[in-house]
């Protein structure tokens, strides 16, 4: 069964990645061609879409199978994963970092549908790189586990 929720886990990790590098490709889009309101309308169901209809059931499930894999290893494998090092300490604090951003991203397309964000469309290409650098660092600590 563990490797099921494995499985589950990256399936889910690889979603609400989806949602998090597109969505603020759409924000780029979207700050760029304000003057083109069908366009804008277009814009807005998807970046909604996106957000509420895959990242954020992706966010949980992601959130809640890492929670079970800890649970499981911790409980029927008697490992406290807690103990090993900190490299999960450190895979936590990352992946609260990319929740907090990912709440961002849902404020920020708050902002573009209301017509009040004031960021510009080079903000969104910078912006868009901070989940890259979280994905990185998750990733190095699961595969290699530095500490």
């Amino acid at each position: 069964m563990y490797n099921w929720i494995i499985w589950f886990h990256v399936a889910s990790f690889v979603s609400w990645f989806a949602a998090i590098f597109y969505l603020p490709r759409l924000f780029v889009y979207h700050k760029e061609h304000e003057e083109n309101a069908g366009f804008l309308e277009v814009a807005k169901i998807m970046e909604y879409k996106l957000y509420k209809y895959i990242g954020v059931p992706a966010m949980w499930a992601t959130i809640l199978s890492g929670a079970t894999m800890i649970y499981l290893s911790m409980s029927l494998y008697e490992v406290n994963l807690f103990a090993t090092g900190g490299w999960l300490h450190a895979k936590l604090l990352f992946v609260t970092l990319l929740v907090i951003y990912f709440i961002s991203l849902g404020m920020i397309r708050k902002k573009l549908e209301n017509g009040t964000c004031n960021k510009s469309g080079k903000f969104f290409r910078y912006y868009n790189e901070v989940p890259t650098v979280l994905l990185l660092l998750i990733v190095a600590m699961v595969v290699v586990k530095p500490f």
